[in-house]
């Protein structure tokens, strides 16, 4: 028998993970979770924690929310003249 994958199943993980960039034109703080389309934004580090928390159960609001959220900065590598 083959098992048949709902959105909700698909969604339903045990962490979620967002890739955090410096917001260069406002400062602060942009946050995008990777495979699931949830975005915001933090005016400093303390306030992009709470919003991405905020905007996770949002998106969650009918289903249950991974168990955790990893907040990953960008790694940047420049190259030195």
């Amino acid at each position: 028998m083959k098992a048949i994958r709902t959105k909700r199943s698909l969604y339903n993980m045990e962490e979620l993970v967002f890739v955090i960039t410096p917001d260069e034109e406002d400062g602060g703080f942009c946050a995008a979770a990777v495979g699931v389309p949830i975005f915001t934004q933090g005016d400093d580090w303390l306030d992009l924690c709470a919003m991405v928390l905020d905007a996770t159960k949002c998106y969650y609001y009918d289903s249950e929310p991974p168990a955790t959220v990893r907040l990953m900065l960008r790694e940047q590598v420049l190259k030195v003249a």
